[in-house]
């Protein structure tokens, strides 16, 4: 069922609603601490549509189902360290040398994946 949030401007409370679709009216509801009229909170709602659909197992269908679904489960300090692995992987990968009569391609720097 779609949760509906709103702001009362008057005691700063934040509340949600829940209605289906078809009784879903765009009017000012009544705030449950102070009884005054509010207003929709937009701001509240999109922020938190990006983490309210979630996938289940058996709904994941290709490599980015499973990686955004593994990235939304990793904490800050997860990516982080994740990050400076793979980042580190590749210096000391590159610093090997080669057997004899090989060389190695010089490529441009790529920018960092953002953290």
């Amino acid at each position: 069922m779609p949760t509906y949030s709103y702001y009362c401007e008057k005691c700063s409370n934040i509340f949600e609603l829940f209605f289906t679709i078809g009784t879903y009216k765009d009017i000012k509801q009544k705030c449950p601490e102070c009884k005054r009229q509010c207003s929709r909170s937009y701001t509240t709602d999109i922020s938190s549509l990006a983490t309210s659909i979630k996938k289940s197992d058996n709904e994941l269908k290709t490599i980015g189902d499973l990686a955004n679904r593994n990235r939304d489960r990793m904490t800050d300090d997860q990516k982080q360290e994740l990050s400076k692995k793979h980042n580190d992987y590749k210096e000391t990968v590159s610093d090997k040398p080669l057997p004899s009569g090989m060389s190695r391609i010089k490529k441009p720097n790529k920018p960092k994946w953002p953290t």
